[in-house]
């Protein structure tokens, strides 16, 4: 599990051996069941997920009780109320496990004693969260300027995996249609 975490950061910065053993210190390995919660609104959200292997749900319950999918996250993804947790306040989302899922956490204590005593943290989590606001950005403007079947296109070119892995009614929520559009999208 670990080289799997080692593997994901080495992909943007080296690390010697007595670095990455540093890096790991400061993670929590998590096993979690479908279905459970990593986060619940409300909660105090004190950690971020990096995804080992699993799949889960970051959503939003707006006032009507209509659930919103924000997002998605799969191996090699980093997840959590990024608000709350970077606010250290309480969680306006949840994160669920669509299947059985295994984590790093890292609290934001950690995280922050990471960027000050290794630099080279500081430009990965840079250079995640600079990739992180570009999806956001890309997903905010496929609502704003592409009709529900290119959404649907769009998700399928990128990540065609979700397709099996994500029940229908998840995959309609998140591209903004209901279940019976979504199929006649896919057919």
């Amino acid at each position: 599990m670990e080289e799997k975490l080692r593997d994901h950061i080495q992909n943007l910065i080296p690390l010697t051996d007595d670095e990455f053993s540093f890096v790991l210190s400061h993670f929590s390995f998590e096993k979690y069941k479908k279905n459970d919660f990593l986060i619940q609104v409300e909660d105090n959200v004190k950690c971020c997920y990096f995804v080992v292997s699993g799949l889960l749900k970051l959503v939003y319950d707006d006032t009507n009780g209509k659930q919103h999918i924000v997002s998605f996250a799969m191996e090699d993804w980093w997840e959590s109320d990024f608000s709350a947790y970077f606010t250290e306040t309480k969680a306006k989302m949840s994160l669920q496990c669509i299947e059985d899922t295994m984590v790093f956490s890292l609290s934001f204590k950690n995280y922050q004693k990471l960027l000050s005593q290794l630099p080279k943290m500081e430009r990965f989590f840079l250079q995640k969260s600079n990739a992180g606001y570009i999806s956001s950005q890309n997903r905010i403007l496929s609502f704003l300027t592409s009709n529900a079947q290119q959404r649907y296109k769009q998700l399928l070119k990128q990540y065609p995996q979700l397709f099996q892995r994500v029940p229908k009614t998840l995959l309609a929520s998140y591209l903004g249609v209901s279940r019976e559009t979504l199929s006649r999208l896919s057919s």
